[in-house]
């Protein structure tokens, strides 16, 4: 289950990692209008993966479909299905494009003033945690905070392997404890 928009786009970037990619690509970007309290949260998982048949898409989006290889034991993939009826009961929408071969793209987006959007959560949080997937794929994670008329407000982007030549492992606690404070400076200012 997830509690909050950074559970999802965790989950989805996840499958971007194990779907064999080279390159994953994250933004995140939200949209803050004060003169009128409306607003929106969006995300896009871009991976050079194995990417999907039209026929492969169809049952992805499936809940009671599982292919059993990625997680032997489910009997049902709720990853995208879950994100997909997220995105549409709180006012959004989604787009997944994927080629075999060349990868996926998925974007999903939510009305931050509809009673059913779930909570954002801890952006810092899960760019740490993207960070740490076990994998040799360069994560390369993108984020703008907008404000009225889309002016941009900040924005910053963080690529896996400066981060790594920076602090060092992504395994030791020290290093993890200076990339977490980054993270949350860069989302601060």
């Amino acid at each position: 289950m997830h509690f909050t928009l950074t559970d999802l786009v965790t989950d989805i970037t996840q499958n971007a990692v194990e779907a064999g990619a080279g390159i994953v690509e994250l933004e995140v970007s939200s949209l803050s209008n004060e003169s009128d309290g409306n607003g929106e949260f969006r995300f896009l998982v871009k991976d050079n993966g194995k990417g999907m048949t039209e026929e492969e898409l169809k049952k992805a989006i499936d809940p009671f479909y599982t292919d059993g290889i990625k997680h032997p034991h489910r009997k049902v993939g709720l990853g995208l299905p879950f994100l997909i009826q997220t995105a549409e009961q709180s006012g959004g929408g989604w787009d997944i494009k994927s080629e075999k071969g060349k990868g996926t793209v998925v974007t999903a987006w939510f009305d931050s003033g509809n009673f059913d959007t779930p909570p954002l959560g801890d952006l810092p949080g899960m760019f740490r945690t993207i960070l740490m997937f076990n994998s040799d794929a360069e994560i390369i994670i993108r984020r703008k905070k907008l404000g009225g008329e889309n002016t941009v407000l900040s924005e910053y982007e963080v690529v896996k392997s400066e981060v790594i030549d920076a602090v060092g492992s992504l395994e030791d606690a020290a290093s993890l404890v200076l990339l977490g404070e980054y993270l949350t400076s860069l989302e601060n200012d």
